[in-house]
Order: structure tokens, then sequence, then C-alpha cells
């Protein structure tokens, strides 16, 4: 190897302090560098591993499994006030699936049910709890009032006891549960042994325009679920047949319901009669009908003003004749007894003798008389 150049060994001079100071700025950073590659590995690591310890801290504040939130229960705690619900309690697969509580049972036995409370808010809830409507009246609860903590459910016992002279067939009501703010309302049906009767009557039947109006009524002791057909018949013949069809409601025993059945094509000049046919499981039937008169109201109103202008005028021509008979002439005098003759002179006639006839002087008459 040849020794370096004088120019060369120039260089090296040159660029030996610069080598050194820029040892002495990378060393401080080299150092650095395995702790800086050591934080981003182990930041990238915690981003893309699982984080057991939030379902685990969510497990000891959550309640168990038992007091979770039903699904359906309503939206996410945190979007408003508390929210709760109150339906039959069930278990296993089945539970809160029931839409209404249902007992079956004979007059004078107790039967037995729960209540699912459930509160999916933040916040304590308390609800008060009464029965309604006539098996509610039956319903006693193991606590009329209810404290359920938060993202709590609670199952209340009730008892409904059917009196001994309840009549058989079916009866229902309400469970209603209230915060105070709503109110929670849990049909109750009950189904009380023994011989049933299905009895239906269909009363008030009205037409008023393109409206019918008509009450249903449950005389029997059965829950019924009625069906309706509808018929009119004009002068002309049959204006509407409506077949049978079920309507939207149950009929409780003892229970009166007011309902209408619209028309919109009713005739506008016919005399109608309506008829209502009702029928419903277990042979209850009944039939109403109801009369009514169509008449345009132009033609009405016009006809009206005819008749009051002809009994106007009919009224001043005959006031007119009495008004001309008692302008006539008497009649003439018939006290003297006959009447008399054409041409001879009446006593209106003649005018008085101090007016018609001339006076004579006295001197004259005298002075003739001499002469004579």
């Amino acid at each position: 190897m040849s020794p370096p150049t004088p120019r060369l060994r120039r260089a090296l001079l040159v660029l030996t302090p610069c080598l050194r100071r820029a040892l002495l700025v990378l060393t401080p950073c080299l150092r650095r560098a395995p702790l800086v590659l050591t934080t981003a590995l182990a930041a990238l690591l915690c981003a893309l591993a699982p984080l057991p310890a939030a379902a685990d801290g969510s497990a000891g504040t959550a309640p168990a499994a038992d007091t979770a939130p039903a699904v359906g229960d309503g939206p996410a705690a945190g979007d408003g006030p508390a929210d709760w619900t109150a339906r039959p309690a069930g278990g296993g697969a089945d539970r809160d699936a029931r839409p209404y509580v249902y007992l079956e049972g004979t007059p004078g036995t107790a039967l037995q049910d729960r209540l699912a409370v459930t509160n999916s808010g933040r916040a304590p809830l308390t609800v008060r709890l009464r029965g309604d409507g006539r098996a509610g009246a039956w319903i006693g609860f193991a606590a009329d009032t209810v404290t359920v903590p938060a993202r709590t459910r609670a199952e209340v016992p009730l008892a409904l006891t059917v009196p001994p002279d309840a009549v058989p067939g079916d009866a229902s009501g309400e469970v209603v549960a209230d915060d105070g703010d709503e109110e929670v309302r849990v049909p109750v049906r009950v189904r009380i042994g023994g011989p049933t009767l299905a009895a239906l009557t269909v009363e008030d039947v009205e037409i008023s325009g393109g409206t019918i109006r008509y009450a249903l009524v449950n005389r029997g002791n059965a829950m019924l679920e009625p069906r309706l057909a509808v018929r009119a018949d004009g002068v002309f013949g049959t204006l509407l047949d409506r077949p049978e069809r079920p309507l939207p409601l149950e009929l409780a025993p003892g229970r009166r319901v007011e309902r209408t059945e619209p028309w919109p094509d009713a005739p506008a000049l016919d005399a109608v009669t309506v008829r209502l046919r009702v029928t419903a499981p277990g042979g209850a039937r009944d039939e109403a009908e109801a009369s009514a008169t169509y008449v345009p109201v132009g033609p009405a109103v016009g006809g009206g003003l005819l008749v009051l202008g002809g009994l106007a005028l009919l009224g001043s021509v005959a006031y007119r004749r009495r008004r001309t008979r008692r302008g006539d002439p008497e009649p003439p005098d018939t006290e003297t007894g006959g009447t008399e003759p054409p041409g001879a002179e009446t006593a209106d006639d003649r005018q008085p003798t101090t007016e018609t006839r001339p006076l004579v002087k006295a001197g004259p008459l005298v002075k003739a008389g001499a002469e004579s």
C-alpha cells in the first residue's frame, strides 16, 4: 500500500474534526433508538390485542343473568328517563313471551301467577301495583309497592281468588303498574269453570246521513268475538249488502260497546230500511233494523217555499173577498112586511118638505079668496 499523498493528508486533517463532532451528536440518538423502537412495538401489540379487562369490569358492575334487561324492553339507558316494563313473568325459553296473564279455575279457588317488572334505567324505580276491571278486582299482590334497582328485574307474586258466586265463563281485567309519571297495563283473562252461555244483542240502531250507529251488548258469561253483516233495502231494491265479517274487538261478559258503520254512498232520495245481523261463536246471534227517509236538501227547501207562497196567496185572496163583502149596500128594510112595487118612491128617494116646496105668501092667497 502506497503512502497517502500530501493532498489526501490535508483532506483527512480537515475531515477528522467533522467526523468527531458527528459521532458526538449521533451517539445519544443511537443509544435511545432501541428504547423508542421497543415502546412503539409495545403500543402496537396493545392496540391489536383484545381487552378482557373491559369484560371483567362490566361483569363487576352489571347485574346477574336474571337481572339483565329483557330483549325489547326499550332504548338503552342514557337516552332519556329510566325505561321500564311490566309483563307476565315466565321461565325458561318462553320468558316474558306471554302477552297477558291467563288463569283457569272454578268458583272459590285461588289462582297464582307472577308479574315481572324490569328497570333498564340507571336509577332505582318505584312502582305501585293495583288491579282494574272485573278480574282485576279479584287480584292481590305480595307487595302493592315495589322498588326495583337500576338495571334489575323483579318478579312480584300475585294471587287471583275467584268469587264463590262467580258465573262460569270468561272474565277479564288488568294489572296496572304506575311509577307516578306513566302506567303500564297488563291484560288478565280468567276462564271460570262451569257451563257457559253465549248471548249477544244489537241495540239502538240509528241512521244519520252516511253513518249507521248501533250498540253491541254481551248478555252471556263467555268472551265473544262478534261478526257483523249489513243490508239496506230501498224502494227500488237493495242498496247495500255487506257480507259477514269479524269486528276488531273482544266483548267481555256484561260489556256494552257503541260502534258506527260507514255508508259513504248513501242514497240522496229514497226510503231505506237497514238491517244488522250479529253473530259470535257459541251460537250467539241477534238482528235489528232501522228506517230512514233521504230527501235532497235543495228541492225540499224549494218545495217548502212554494207551499208557503201558495198559502200566502190564498190567504190574501180570502182577505180581499171579506173586505169586499163588508163594503156592499145594506139590504132593504123589511119590517113593514112585503116589498114595494117597482118604480115606487122609497123613503130614501123622497126629499124633505122644507127643502122641496116653496113657501106661498099669505097675502095673495087671502086676496084671491076674497075675489072669488
